[in-house]
């Protein structure tokens, strides 16, 4: 059965065009503007959504994302929350795909057989869990390829041919492309490198690549996405809705629309990403 990523890239195969694949923090600055801000992003041009899951101990998220998370928890966000999101917006939108991302530990902490039940339920498409590695494939990734939910995979510049194959195994929906090593938010890598990157694990599989970690201006969209078939931004979008709080911390009549200014910016500059090639 074709599912909503196969779906979405070959549509945007035909447009010419790659993904814009947008991250906000479940419950970041609270539930309801959360939710107001995930109905907002596709009609603002983000393709995908990455939903993050709070997790009191993150390892590779920035200090924007880390802080988010921490408003999110302090707001009573917890997984069940995250997901009830997801089925909230899932009653006006049947076709964004939506991607859980986050630590296992939450979902440990759940109970796996019950939160691949609940995130179906909830019409997640799939899940990008950072901290399980091939060698846990049984813990999490085969349950949900079983449940009918992507796993993908994170590849990074360390991530080598002999590696590769067994990063790929049962990665399914796209491939993840971490452009630099370390944290969210740092700069971004050189964009030919990234190129060439992308180009690399091509060879070794047929699903599309999404780039991330460091996207923060439509020019840099474009950039990546001349190669890329998606581009990921995540503190950037964090950080607008940062920018747009009271002095308490709480959301402001701004914080929705400094969300969607932002990515109707980025979503232009992915449009364009392959336009002088086509001329």
């Amino acid at each position: 059965m074709t599912n909503r990523f196969d779906t979405l890239f070959a549509r945007l195969a035909d447009e010419g065009r790659p993904a814009l694949v947008t991250y906000i923090m479940g419950g970041d600055p609270d539930y309801d503007t959360s939710l107001s801000i995930m109905k907002a992003l596709p009609e603002a041009g983000a393709d995908i959504i990455e939903l993050g899951m709070p997790f009191s101990d993150p390892m590779a998220d920035g200090p924007a994302i880390q802080m988010a998370g921490q408003r999110a928890l302090k707001g009573g966000q917890t997984l069940a929350r995250t997901l009830a999101m997801a089925k909230a917006f899932r009653k006006t939108d049947t076709d964004t795909p939506i991607v859980l991302m986050g630590y296992y530990n939450p979902v440990y902490i759940y109970g796996v057989d019950r939160f691949l039940d609940d995130a179906n339920a909830a019409g997640i498409d799939g899940l990008i869990i950072v901290d399980l590695p091939p060698e846990m494939d049984g813990e999490l990734c085969i349950p949900a390829l079983e449940a009918g939910i992507s796993f993908i995979r994170l590849a990074t510049p360390t991530t080598d041919d002999k590696r590769l194959p067994a990063v790929l195994a049962n990665t399914s929906g796209f491939v993840y492309y971490v452009s630099m090593t370390g944290i969210t938010g740092s700069a971004i890598a050189d964009t030919g490198a990234v190129g060439e990157a992308v180009n690399r694990i091509k060879g070794h599989t047929p699903l599309p690549v999404c780039v991330g970690f460091g996207v923060k201006t439509a020019e840099q969209a474009r950039l990546i996405g001349r190669d890329a078939d998606g581009v990921v931004v995540g503190t950037a979008i964090v950080q607008a809705i940062v920018n747009s709080l009271d002095g308490d911390g709480g959301s402001t009549s701004d914080t929705v629309a400094a969300v969607t200014t932002l990515v109707g910016g980025l979503a232009a500059g992915v449009r364009a990403a392959r336009l002088e090639a086509a001329e």
